[in-house]
């Protein structure tokens, strides 16, 4: 089974807030989608769901539109949260859980389990209002799975998490995918796409920058990464004679150059040849984020004012 996007449009008045998006996810994956705040992520996610509709394109699953796939199928963490705030933490996974057709006792059962996963049992009784951040994010993510949905989408669901939390919920990701889940999540914090996904998306106003496997990604500009040491402390200024080497981080132990165009083992043998005794010598693919600010033009949390789906 596959998630299909394909050529997504969609206007809100004279702003385009997607244009022409195409991507295709995995059964199985994780999958990042990532992009500037107002960059459309939110408005895909909605047109996935069957919230809004687009204005031309298609969203499918299994070749299904998604119009006409059942609702049971998607699960969805938003970024704003929707617990009730008077209404006990498990009187109101039951109810959401009823939403789809789950009786009463399995979904007490089911949500039961779940809390305990994320170590708060102690807290069914307590009203929505009376939790943390934290744990109120994590009863919504609860909400979001208890009908076991074929496929997960969260925006910004590692969000104000501390890091025990955040553990506890790539350990329920990792359990997921195994049975098979799709999941499917923005963020601004790229460590978490590096860890966790297999392939990503980066959009930006609405358009399709990159998109596939992360390694093709990391390697879609011909850029890598070369941490070169030597003794002594000359400075390396031979480096400056290497077409396409750029030195991005000077060090006493290491230098860190960014190669572009031609093999990094070049800067290996240009360095034995004039004598350098090489302590250390490290070839990397880009990070992330380095190739999110390389095709977008600023950091993944920098707030652009940019036209996304109303709230």
């Amino acid at each position: 089974m596959t998630l299909v996007l394909d050529s997504l449009t969609k206007r809100f008045g004279p702003v385009v807030a997607l244009d022409g998006i195409s991507f295709a996810v995995e059964r199985g994956q994780i999958f990042g989608f990532l992009g500037a705040n107002g960059a459309g992520k939110t408005t895909t996610m909605r047109i996935i769901l069957d919230i809004l509709r687009p204005d031309s394109g298609t969203a499918t699953w299994d070749g299904t539109p998604a119009t006409d796939v059942p609702r049971r199928t998607w699960g969805y963490l938003p970024e704003e949260r929707g617990l009730y705030p008077r209404l006990e933490v498990l009187e109101q996974l039951v109810f959401f859980a009823s939403l789809y057709a789950i009786p009463r006792r399995e979904a007490a059962a089911r949500a039961r389990d779940w809390l305990t996963r994320f170590r708060i049992p102690e807290y069914e009784r307590r009203r929505a209002e009376e939790l943390s951040k934290g744990n109120q994010q994590k009863v919504q993510l609860i909400a979001a799975i208890l009908h076991e949905p074929d496929v997960l989408i969260m925006d910004e669901p590692f969000v104000g998490l501390d890091p025990v939390n955040v553990s506890l919920l790539k350990e329920a990701f990792g359990e997921m995918r195994k049975r098979g889940t799709t999941l499917i999540f923005s963020t601004h914090q790229m460590e978490m796409v590096e860890e966790l996904c297999e392939a990503v998306a980066i959009i930006d106003r609405g358009r399709l920058v990159l998109g596939g496997p992360i390694r093709d990604v990391k390697r879609a500009s011909g850029r890598r990464v070369v941490t070169l040491g030597v003794e002594g402390d000359a400075g390396l200024p031979w480096l400056a004679d290497l077409e396409g080497v750029t030195v991005v981080k000077p060090g006493q132990d290491h230098t860190e150059l960014d190669v572009r165009g031609r093999d990094p083992q070049d800067i290996l043998r240009a360095a034995m040849e004039r004598g350098e005794r090489v302590t250390e010598f490290r070839i990397a693919d880009p990070s992330i984020e380095q190739v999110f600010i390389e095709h977008v033009g600023r950091a993944p949390s920098e707030d652009h004012h940019l036209a996304e789906v109303p709230r």
